[in-house]
């Protein structure tokens, strides 16, 4: 059995529970992409047969390391609703004993004020400090259902062990991936998820305020031969590599380990945190190549002299997805803003957990969790309000993932709608503000399925059908211009759109008339666009591969399957919650 730093349990024993764990609940896991770039780092790919969309990825120091990170990270997302959390989860759903968890609270919308005994006092001036927030915003866009109120689920605020009741709606807008984890014990998956919100504020504070970094000793790293084999394999393929010190004086558990290419320039800065400092040091390693061949290391940009744009919160997101945001030159200078601190906590993950804590309670923040045991292996989500939010406050006014629930009904209806219908869904969508490149699927929270409309309409693209349904057809062409430069059609639809560009621009010519080029229209495109376009003039078939939906969302296969995998989890927490 092969027991490693940091985990309370050997890998074999992991990865048996684990799996046996995903196939009693009628997931059926490939492992589909392994990588073992240099020694000692392995990184893999898994993902459900049936329903590719429900993937994770894994790394470690071996290849069993490996595969249980994935293995972990695959009932994370489960057992916290992640794989599911972007999407509408139908009519039927909604309407459920519950929706989320069998201890969901909802509490009614009365106006815009929020419903008293949502959050508690920190909280609540966290969220709406800018006092724009209401009520309305906070249905959760799973459900949809404003009728029923707003969908909140119980955390424990561990300072006071007082239960807080969070508004889904805030979980899914703020925090994504971020503080979720799924252990061996309750203590090990707790460390992981502080660690991980440690890792991505502070690397934030660091990138963003272009902080200079003390160098580990060479003596300090050759403690660890694994880990000194990794990084000299990689200096040895003619890449330069720096190990930094990111505790900022021993204040926090954290490592930076960053990559530069000679080939171009490119940069890539690794942050890993752990109480101990090894698993710290491993972790930065691993990460730095999770899922990259020593071949695909040209893709990462170069340093900027520029604060503002490597600060950019844009920039900061992209580092939280691949590691791949700018840094500026400063994180990689000779003399650093803090000394060298060496650094490790002792103690099993119980102690490991109390010191992560009390790292975050001495700054006056709060720790609330969540804890989710109902699939066999216990996981948690953590939420540290100011500091492991991955994307602004302000979103839940300006930017929020319900959004589109107002609109679900009369878009997944579009053929139903009569004249002022479309009016007045193409004046509020403008009202909205919403960006004109973005998928309307995902705005609905719907899974489109390949190589159907759905899947590449663009609201520029729909707005530019409701302006045919109403005969604006000055703005149609101004939409479908813009569709085709767009870029993002399959081809079949593309000669469509290009047979209709020509069709209204001669329609919009009042020196030409259509009739006297409708033969020449058709030696130039396939009769069956010109005879779709003429027809998408005055209105017609111009909606025709939007069908209806009847709130069954039977007409999307791939949303229908993503369903029946978020049912066996409701399946499962049921009866768990019966027991």
């Amino acid at each position: 059995m092969t027991r490693i730093l940091g985990k309370d349990a050997p890998l074999e024993e992991t990865i048996r529970r684990m799996t046996n764990g995903l196939r009693q609940l009628g997931f059926d896991i490939e492992e589909v992409h392994w990588l073992n770039p240099v020694p000692n780092v392995w990184s893999v790919h898994i993902r459900d047969r049936s329903y590719p969309m429900l993937f994770t990825n894994g790394k470690g120091a071996t290849r069993e390391a490996a595969l249980a990170s994935a293995l972990g990270e695959y009932f994370e997302r489960l057992s916290c609703n992640y794989f599911f959390a972007d999407y509408f989860w139908g009519n039927t759903a909604a309407e459920d004993a519950f929706v989320h968890y069998p201890n969901e609270r909802w509490f009614s919308l009365e106006g815009d004020e929020i419903p008293e005994g949502l959050l508690d006092e920190p909280t609540l001036h966290h969220y709406n400090f800018s006092g724009e927030l209401t009520a309305p915003m906070l249905v959760d866009t799973n459900s949809g259902n404003a009728r029923r109120g707003i969908c909140a689920i119980p955390f424990e605020r561990q300072r006071t062990g007082d239960q807080v009741w969070f508004p889904v709606n805030i979980i899914g807008n703020l925090y994504v991936s971020n503080g979720m984890s799924a252990g061996n014990t309750m203590w090990e998956a707790r460390v992981q998820a502080l660690s991980e919100i440690f890792e991505r504020h502070i690397k934030n504070t660091i990138i963003s305020s272009g902080i200079s970094l003390p160098s580990i000793p060479d003596e300090v790293v050759s403690r660890y031969p694994r880990i000194e084999a990794s990084i000299e394999a990689l200096r040895s393929r003619g890449f330069g590599v720096v190990v930094k010190d990111a505790s900022l004086g021993g204040k926090f558990p954290l490592v930076n380990v960053t990559l530069l290419n000679p080939q171009n320039g490119g940069v890539c800065a690794s942050f890993g945190a752990h109480p101990k400092f090894e698993v710290a040091l491993e972790r930065t390693v691993t990460d730095l190549l999770q899922g990259r061949a020593l071949d695909q290391l040209d893709v990462f940009p170069a340093p900027s002299f520029d604060i503002q744009d490597v600060a950019d919160q844009h920039n900061l997101e992209t580092h939280f997805i691949d590691s791949s945001g700018i840094v500026v030159w400063d994180l990689l200078a000779g003399k650093s803003d803090y000394e060298y601190t060496e650094w490790n906590i002792e103690g099993d993950t119980k102690a490991e957990f109390d010191h992560l804590c009390h790292l975050i309670h001495r700054v006056d923040m709060d720790i609330y969790i969540a804890d989710y045991e109902h699939l066999g292996i216990y996981s948690c989500r953590i939420v540290v309000p100011g500091m492991s939010e991955i994307y602004p406050v302000e979103d839940l006014v300006w930017d929020n993932n319900a959004a589109g629930v107002p609109f679900r009904r009369r878009c997944l209806h579009l053929p139903e709608l009569d004249h002022a219908g479309y009016e007045a869904l193409l004046e509020e969508l403008e009202e909205l503000s919403v960006d004109d490149q973005q998928p309307v699927a995902e705005f609905l929270g719907i899974v489109p399925d390949p190589g159907t409309p759905w899947q590449t309409l663009r609201m520029g693209e729909l707005k530019g059908l409701l302006c045919l349904m109403i005969g604006d057809l000055e703005n149609a062409h101004a939409w479908v211009e813009w569709t085709l430069h767009f870029g993002h059609l399959s081809d079949e639809r593309t000669a469509l759109y290009r047979c209709l560009f020509q069709c209204l621009s001669f329609e919009l010519d009042d020196e030409r008339n259509l009739t006297s080029y409708e033969a020449v229209l058709r030696l130039a495109h396939k009769g069956e666009y010109v005879d779709r376009s003429l027809q998408m003039l005055v209105g017609e078939s111009v909606l025709s591969d939007l069908p209806s939906d009847d709130g069954s969302l039977r007409q999307f296969a791939s949303h229908v399957g993503m369903l029946e995998a978020y049912q066996r989890l409701q399946d499962a927490k049921a009866l768990f919650h019966k027991n």
